[in-house]
């Protein structure tokens, strides 16, 4: 359950209900299961943009996530970037006329071409890790590190660690129904967390929002330098 996942794999990714056919229900099963106003509104406000800003959603999906960040400062320069053609023109139609005002990039993130002067200060991510193969988790956050202006901030808010008896339960009865165990598990062990920790300073956790499908919580995490 979640955006659809960026994959360094050209030929494989996770529809973001976790079959194409389900695309057109995502907006309502999210708003619906996962609380999501809460930590979308959480990731909004920390991202803090300015109209100097250059942000990069991985993984954008239907663009929800994408339009409240336009909405907030529409002047900042956003590139949205995901692999599913349904879902990205979900977020076409839902961005309406402002969907000049976003860079789009159907593809994976190794696949986005940025000229150095170009790079994004700032790079977010929702629902997608917790759909990628383990071994491609930290590639991509390699991706992310090696993208990233020196003192640029990374946002990610997933399914990370399942730390109580119910939101293992809870995220075991939906998410892993839905996704499969193979991918999930590792985000609900805490792979990602130890992988930012790895590749990335100042690693906080800045919210936790326990929902039905298992707890949703936002990390962020810093790239050494000074930002131009």
């Amino acid at each position: 359950m979640g955006e659809a996942a960026i994959s360094t794999d050209p030929r494989a990714y996770t529809p973001p209900l976790g079959k194409a056919w389900l695309t057109p229900l995502y907006d309502s099963a999210i708003g619906l299961f996962t609380r999501e106003r809460r930590w979308r509104a959480a990731l909004v406000r920390e991202a803090r943009l300015s109209p100097v800003d250059r942000l990069l959603d991985v993984g954008c999906g239907t663009g929800s996530l994408l339009y409240d960040l336009m909405v907030s400062c529409p002047q900042a320069e956003l590139i949205g970037v995901d692999p599913d053609r349904a879902a990205l023109a979900i977020a076409k139609r839902k961005m309406g006329a402002s969907k000049s005002l976003i860079r789009w990039h159907e593809g994976f993130l190794d696949s986005l071409v940025v000229e150095d002067r170009h790079r994004p200060n700032k790079i977010v991510s929702s629902l997608v890790f917790h759909q990628v193969p383990e071994r491609q988790k930290r590639a991509i956050l390699e991706q992310m590190h090696d993208l990233l202006q020196p003192g640029g901030m990374l946002l990610i808010a997933d399914y990370m660690r399942q730390e109580t008896v119910l939101m293992r339960r809870l995220f075991r009865a939906t998410v892993q129904q839905l996704d499969g165990v193979r991918d999930t598990q590792p985000n609900a062990d805490g792979i990602v967390e130890r992988h930012l920790a790895d590749l990335f300073d100042s690693v906080e956790r800045l919210s936790l929002v326990p929902t039905a499908t298992g707890a949703i919580s936002l990390w962020r995490g810093t790239k050494k330098g000074t930002g131009k």
